[in-house]
């Protein structure tokens, strides 16, 4: 990585703090093996394939959280160039708007500058990733029966950053020299969810020509 890269990416920009899995555990363990996947430049395809006898509740915890830290910090790297002045709705484009439900202040979905918006999600993503009856850290405790349902809204909401950055801020991208990192982490998080079948596919429209060319 570039010197110019690592600033880009460094600690001070991150969006807020980065969930951490504790040492020891299985999660922990889970989470060494496809970062040591990542780093040995194995074919992105078949590093987010569930490994053998592994539990799929596990893998898909782990790649949640990782990819939540991964994208938050994706955005605080263009967040100053985000206002409600450039970007006064969340969007992906002309065709594209995204509103903000949460059924506690926003019951209904709303129209928000996208700033806002990114607020909001990265709260209500850190609150459920934080929630112990949703991602159990202990030993020994089940996940809920809803929490692939979650985890595919984490998802879906998180595939929505990607859009907007990469229609509305990829200049921003470029000028950091981040293109590669970005491009990367997208193509992981594509793999993923569609492996793995996390998100519906009309979801994915938006990028739907860029993701034909970048994720053959």
């Amino acid at each position: 990585m570039s010197i110019a890269l690592k600033q880009v990416f460094n600690k001070d920009k991150t969006f807020r703090p980065k969930r951490k899995f504790e040492p020891g555990t299985q999660r922990f363990e889970l989470h060494k093996r496809a970062q040591a996947s990542l780093n040995s430049g194995v074919d992105l395809k078949a590093a987010v394939q569930l490994p053998n006898g592994e539990d799929l509740h596990d893998w898909v915890a782990v790649h949640v959280v990782d990819f939540f830290n991964r994208i938050n910090l994706i955005y605080g790297t263009i967040c100053e160039f985000c206002t409600e002045r450039t970007c006064p709705v969340m969007s992906g484009g002309p065709k594209y708007e995204y509103r903000w439900q949460d059924d506690l202040k926003y019951k209904k979905p709303t129209a928000l500058p996208a700033p806002q918006y990114m607020n909001l999600l990265m709260d209500w993503i850190e609150v459920q990733i934080n929630n112990e009856d949703i991602f159990p850290t202990s030993v020994g405790v089940p996940f809920p029966k809803n929490f692939l349902q979650i985890c595919k809204k984490i998802l879906c909401r998180l595939f929505r950053v990607f859009v907007h950055v990469y229609i509305h801020h990829f200049d921003r991208i470029i000028i950091m020299g981040a293109e590669a990192h970005v491009n990367t982490c997208y193509k992981h998080f594509y793999y993923f969810v569609t492996e793995l079948s996390l998100i519906d596919r009309k979801e994915l429209e938006p990028l739907k020509e860029m993701t034909t060319r970048m994720c053959h």
